[in-house]
């Protein structure tokens, strides 16, 4: 390409200037394998290495101990954790990185086996009929514990602390991981919301945990530091389904987010095919771009030519990348150059297998 690839312009999130469009994606990678789930030198490396980002977001950090759902992830409520997360940012930082953390709580997708027997939280009492990956393999997910409203204010204040957490640790905004059939996702939808309090029922009360806590974290980092991210085309996956108010509720929550002034909403375009899915959408970008004002990423299988048509085209502000950072630490100097891109190892996507597939493709130059 001759002319400068949209991807390669600087872009303007709120305050922050970043060097180009890519992003990476948030991506579980099950490497905090120690006592504490915090980071190491090893995440240090990983996420210097793809400092030359415009933008990184982590992969999904606990925001409590009942937040956990996965083996060997990352925590953001525990002093060794901020400590680890520390070292992470100061190495972004000094590589002229810019870093969110995606603060997590996978609600029913959990198992008693991270919670000493006890079930973990949901909305209503619905097992997801999934499966959980836990420190003795994977497991059929098991019918959760509706939360009380004590549950959920006790779930709103580990978020706001979660976020005073990373602030601490210098990350330069966070990301709530309202998406992909966790906690916040599960309160959206229909079928894993039965609640008849305020929190469930029509859309404004499904959708009010999510503000609560968006309130809250708002008193802890400034808005224009805040991203959110959204499936609203997730269907037959960690048990949630496309109904006729799936939409329409994204579509409420999109638009409110019009009256705060947050960095970015993070949509994905949908996992699995839709087209024959009564209620889907199946362009998530262009569905939802006229409807919101800000900052938009969107992600799912981009590659350099589809990444660079959708910000030309509007659709997009920003693309994000997740397999494709994994085995391109240096992808953005590959796009730079049209270099040719390696292949990733899937298997060793959420493995212990330390640097195998984590840190040890090599960049384009070697």
């Amino acid at each position: 390409m001759t002319n400068i690839q949209a991807l390669l312009t600087p872009y303007k999130m709120g305050d922050l200037l970043l060097k180009n469009r890519l992003v990476i994606a948030p991506m579980t990678r099950s490497r905090c394998n120690n006592n504490e789930n915090a980071p190491g030198n090893l995440q240090v490396k990983y996420y210097t290495q793809r400092a030359s980002a415009g933008l990184i977001i982590t992969e999904g950090s606990q925001v409590s101990k009942q937040a956990v759902g996965y083996v060997n992830t990352p925590g953001i409520y525990a002093e060794s954790q901020i400590k680890g997360w520390k070292n992470v940012t100061d190495a972004v930082h000094k590589k002229d990185g810019k870093i969110f953390i995606q603060l997590w709580h996978v609600g029913r997708v959990s198992h008693p086996d991270f919670h000493n027997g006890a079930l973990p939280l949901a909305p209503s009492a619905i097992n997801p009929n999934s499966k959980s990956f836990t420190p003795n393999g994977f497991k059929d997910t098991v019918t959760p514990k509706e939360m009380t409203l004590a549950d959920i204010k006790t779930t709103v204040e580990a978020f706001k602390q979660a976020a005073i957490n990373a602030k601490k640790a210098g990350f330069d905004g966070l990301e709530i991981h309202s998406s992909n059939g966790y906690l916040f996702h599960q309160f959206f939808n229909k079928c894993a919301n039965q609640r008849k309090d305020a929190y469930g029922g029509n859309i404004e009360n499904r959708a009010r945990f999510f503000f609560e806590v968006l309130d809250e974290i708002s008193k802890i980092f400034p808005q224009n530091r805040i991203g959110v991210r959204f499936n609203p085309a997730m269907h037959n996956l960690h048990g949630i389904d496309v109904d006729e108010e799936t939409i329409p509720l994204f579509e409420y929550v999109i638009k409110k987010l019009n009256n705060y002034n947050i960095a970015y909403v993070h949509l994905s375009e949908p996992f699995t095919d839709v087209s024959k899915v009564k209620y889907a959408v199946q362009n998530i970008a262009a569905h939802f771009r006229p409807l919101y004002n800000g900052t938009l990423i969107i992600n799912n299988n981009f590659n350099q030519e589809k990444g660079n048509k959708i910000i030309e085209a509007g659709l997009a502000d920003l693309v994000a990348y997740g397999k494709l950072f994994i085995s391109n630490p240096d992808l953005v100097e590959r796009f730079e150059k049209n270099a040719p891109l390696a292949n990733w190892d899937a298997d060793t996507f959420y493995s212990d297998t330390g640097e195998k597939g984590y840190t040890d493709y090599p960049f384009y130059a070697e």
